[in-house]
């Protein structure tokens, strides 16, 4: 791809913005880049509108509890959430309910968060127990599910220990993200998961920690928070102040199909250290620096120069791996430029968004809140590598902003506080306008926005399955 932009006129799908696309910038990277970076793969598929009645119908939420959330793998917490025998966290996910826990034996295991008496809920929230215990009547399981006591015994004669067990859900560890399936018939993880794990192998995941969890209730559908966060479309009216320094009309979108008819996962990679085209002229690179630097690493204003003919993306990445390598004590010499700079983020069906590099070290998660199609629950965790042979420390609990807090409460997502706000701004007014709408479904961009297509095209084949 040229830096020359294409005609709108060119076949359907092929159109690009103009500036440097991503793979001539990974091309002067000052490290080896990863081997799935160098990739791209797009496809066209449709320009046809996506019906606005998915984000708005409690019937099409009923469909989306019965075929998707009890039939597929999606990611409860991390190892790091439970690390010591009876630990647990509670994944909750409409009105399914699972109690994560570690057993004695280091085993992970996942129940149905209901007591088999008369279904009182027995836990809430995150915790430890020795046992599960229902606080109505006292019934109680051990960490492997068994019965092992009934209060008054004797007036239960009918009930058999064996087929009194806590009822599983399978469950499945990869790169540090535990998953559970409540689908008894379920497929393994990793086939699931597909050629999803030799991408994200070489970012090394399963040996990074939780060090925030930023949690909040949104009103819009799990879906529109979802595809708000799968495209850089939106920066340019949402997020003015990062043209500067990010290349939003050049992100690289790239889609996978699933393997043996699953679904199939997303990339796109937004670069950073590099003006958008949408400015019109570059910026000199001198002034993209302290742009980047004056949201990212203000103290490095003023600081850093960039030498005549030189890249604002090779000293900025130059100083942000020295500052990370000194912040998390990891070992950052042999990271790309890319690695510490770009956002470089990951989809998997249904609801997990893993980000791939250092730089910007996230992971989302959507899902809806209770049976309300209004409402979703936004996650936001940031996950930090370690030093050399460090043991890692339990994950960051689950900071739960309330309905009145914006992310400002959040101080712990640092410069990305503006930035969620922002988007925070945007969600409830999609919900609304959608409601509002006479157009029976919404327009989708042929490339900016192919991931949200490949997502809808994947969600109506897991329904109609």
């Amino acid at each position: 791809m040229t830096d020359i932009e294409t005609p709108r006129d060119a076949a359907p799908g092929q159109a690009r913005s103009g500036g440097p696309s991503v793979q001539s910038l990974l091309a002067t990277d000052t490290r080896a880049v990863p081997a799935p970076l160098l990739e791209e793969s797009y496809e066209f598929l449709g320009s046809q509108d996506i019906g606005k009645d998915r984000y708005l119908s409690p019937e099409f939420h009923r469909r989306e509890v019965d075929k998707l959330w009890k039939k597929v793998w999606q990611m409860a917490c991390r190892e790091e959430d439970i690390p010591e025998p009876g630990d647990y966290i509670v994944y909750d996910i409409a009105d399914l309910s699972l109690i994560v826990l570690r057993t004695e034996a280091g085993e992970i295991r996942a129940y149905h968060n209901a007591c088999l008496h008369r279904g009182t809920r027995l836990c809430d929230d995150t915790g430890h127990a020795a046992q599960l215990r229902c606080p109505f009547h006292g019934f109680t399981w051990n960490l492997n599910g068994a019965l092992t006591d009934v209060p008054s015994r004797w007036d239960f004669p009918h009930i058999e220990d064996a087929k009194f067990a806590l009822p599983e859900a399978a469950t499945g560890v990869w790169a540090g993200y535990v998953f559970v399936n409540p689908d008894p018939a379920a497929r393994p993880l990793l086939e699931f998961l597909g050629n999803l794990d030799k991408h994200l192998s070489p970012y090394n995941l399963g040996e990074r920690f939780k060090g925030v969890h930023v949690a909040k209730v949104i009103d819009c559908n799990w879906k529109v928070a979802l595809e708000a966060f799968i495209e850089s479309y939106h920066v340019i009216a949402t997020h003015p102040q990062l043209l500067d320094y990010l290349g939003d009309a050049n992100t690289q979108y790239d889609i996978y199909p699933g393997t043996e008819g699953g679904p199939g996962f997303n990339r796109m990679i937004t670069p950073q250290a590099t003006s958008s085209p949408l400015l019109g002229e570059q910026l000199e690179p001198q002034d993209v620096l302290e742009a980047m630097f004056r949201d990212f690493y203000p103290e490095g204003v003023g600081n850093f120069e960039v030498p005549e003919g030189g890249s604002a993306r090779t000293v900025v990445a130059g100083a942000l791996r020295d500052r990370l390598g000194k912040l998390t004590g990891a070992d950052l010499s042999g990271t790309s430029d890319s690695e510490i700079v770009d956002a470089i983020e990951y989809f998997m069906f249904p609801n997990f968004a893993p980000w791939a590099g250092v730089g910007a070290p996230l992971t989302y998660r959507f899902r809806p809140y209770g049976n309300d199609p209004d409402r979703c629950v936004f996650d936001i965790m940031m996950l930090y590598p370690l030093p050399p042979g460090a043991p890692k420390p339990k994950g960051a609990p689950i900071h739960w902003l309330g309905a009145d807090q914006d992310y400002t409460a959040a101080p712990e997502l640092g410069a990305l506080v503006a930035v969620y706000n922002q988007d925070l701004s945007n969600l409830p007014r999609v919900q609304r306008g959608l409601k509002a709408m006479t157009k029976p479904g919404v327009t989708l961009a042929n490339y900016q926005e192919i991931r949200i297509r490949q997502f809808h095209r994947d969600l109506d084949a897991q329904l109609d399955s």
